[in-house]
This record gives C-alpha cells, sequence and structure tokens, in this order.
C-alpha cells in the first residue's frame, strides 16, 4: 500500500501545533512536577499535549500504531509507527526556561517517512518528507559546510541515569571541549538535532536517548545533507542507544574523538 506521506506530515504539523500552542499558553504558569527517576521530571502538560497529539493522530489514522513517551503505548506495528515526544526539554519547561520542542515521527517498516519538530516559543516548525528536503518554517535548510572541527560547534546531552551509571558522557565531553570550538547543551535533543540540519550546530552526539527523541529529527539531518550514524559509524535508527549526528564533513573526526 502507497502512503500519502503529504497527508501523514500534515496530521504530524497539525498535532505538534496545537500540542505547542497548548503548552505555550500554559508557560507562563510552573507545572506540578512528579519523577519518573531522581533527576528525570514528568508534568501533567507532557501528559495533557500527548494526549492532543494522540486524538488528532487516532482522528486521522485510526488503524496507525502510536508509541509515545507518557503512558500511551499501545500495541507497536512496526509496519506504521508514529514515535511521539509531547514536551522534549520537560526539565527546562518546568523551570519557566524556554526551550523545548514537540516531536512526531512517522515510521513505515522502521524508517522515518515524515516528522515534525515543533518549538512552539519560537514558531519554528521544522518538518520533512523522506526524499524532498527539510525545511524550516517555508523555507529549505542545509547542514552547515563547516569542515574543521576547530571551527565546529557541537551539541550534547547527558543520561538521566548519570548518577548510578558508569556511562555519563563526562570524558568524551572533555575531549570534544579541546577540540571544537564551543559545546552547547539545550536539553532537548529534538531541538538539538534540527539546529545540526539548519547549519546552527555542526555536531551531535548523545547516549541513551529514546527513540521518539530522535525519530523525526534524524530525517531532517539526512535530509539536509548531513549523516547519522551509532559511534562506530553503522547506520543510526531510533531505537539504538547511540547518536552521532553532524555535517558529514566532520562525522569521521568526530567518530574518532570518540573512540579515546
Amino acid at each position: 500500500m502507497k502512503h500519502n506521506y503529504k497527508e501523514i506530515l500534515d496530521t504530524a504539523i497539525r498535532a505538534a501545533t496545537e500540542a505547542g500552542t497548548y503548552l505555550k499558553d500554559t508557560f507562563s504558569k510552573r507545572p506540578e512536577i512528579e519523577f519518573k527517576g531522581k533527576i528525570d521530571l514528568v508534568t501533567e502538560r507532557d501528559r495533557k499535549s500527548q494526549e492532543v497529539i494522540f486524538n488528532i493522530i487516532k482522528k486521522e489514522f485510526p488503524g496507525h500504531s502510536i508509541l509515545g513517551e507518557e503512558d500511551l503505548n499501545i500495541e507497536k506495528d512496526k509496519e506504521l509507527l508514529w514515535l511521539i515526544d509531547p514536551l522534549d526539554g520537560t526539565t527546562n519547561y518546568a523551570h519557566s526556561l524556554p526551550i523545548f520542542s514537540v516531536s512526531i515521527a512517522f515510521l513505515e517498516q522502521g524508517k522515518t517517512m515524515a516528522g515534525a519538530v515543533y518549538n512552539p516559543m519560537l514558531e519554528e516548525m521544522f518538518r520533512a518528507i523522506k526524499g524532498d528536503g527539510v525545511f524550516l518554517n517555508n523555507k529549505q535548510i542545509h547542514v552547515s559546510q563547516s569542515k574543521d572541527i576547530n571551527d565546529a560547534v557541537l551539541a550534547t546531552g547527558f543520561p538521566y541515569d548519570l548518577r548510578e551509571s558508569e556511562i555519563t558522557n563526562f570524558e568524551q565531553f572533555k575531549h570534544f571541549l579541546f577540540e571544537a570550538r564551543a559545546i552547547r547543551r539545550c536539553g532537548s535533543a529534538a531541538i538539538d538535532l534540527s539546529y545540526v540540519a539548519a547549519g546552527r550546530f555542526d555536531g551531535f552526539w548523545e547516549f541513551k536517548l529514546s527513540p521518539w527523541d530522535t525519530a523525526a529529527a534524524i530525517l531532517f539531518v539526512t535530509e539536509a545533507g548531513g549523516k547519522v550514524t551509532d559511534f562506530s559509524g553503522n547506520a543510526f535508527n531510533p531505537f539504538m542507544k547511540e547518536c552521532l549526528a553532524s555535517n558529514s564533513h566532520i562525522h569521521s573526526r568526530m567518530m574518532e574523538i570518540l573512540k579515546r
């Protein structure tokens, strides 16, 4: 069956916009915080945002499966699967830091075919259909042309279990500090990857991400001319725990630094 990816993307954009508008409208009032782990937060806004997205997708595509971060997991059909992060950057949001996003991806047989990432505070909608390029609002975007790691601005994050696990990203962060121009930590992997696609960042790496964090924005990077793999150079999929994304020019160098 051939799917209408434009219709699918339009639904993702509408769902991301409605969820993002809700988050923006309620942003001025701090939410009540719950804990999934010692430093892993969730709020009622995450759940409400996911409910908004879920209802829109199920109305338009009742036969599709949805895997969301906040307790709406239903039977996973690998043939047609939506991956949604209703609030990527919950810690930022809970502390009134206006850097967060809504991420929605559509996967067919495990591959992202369409996706949208919306930053409601800046009203920036990143969107793509596989093979058709990636757009920020109405303008097509491309990765940067930086070829030297010394000129690169990179982005990363740290896993929520860093207090218990030996895999913390501290050593990798230190190595990159002495190689790159700068490193940023926005607190939303979906935004970080979208910014790689837009040429705002030259590269990104992170451990232990969840599939809904990366599923949409990895499509953006590749459609913008970049590269996404695991740390060993294997083709990336959203269910992997290592994500390395770049403008492609500095990819090999980033892999070398990660192997130290």
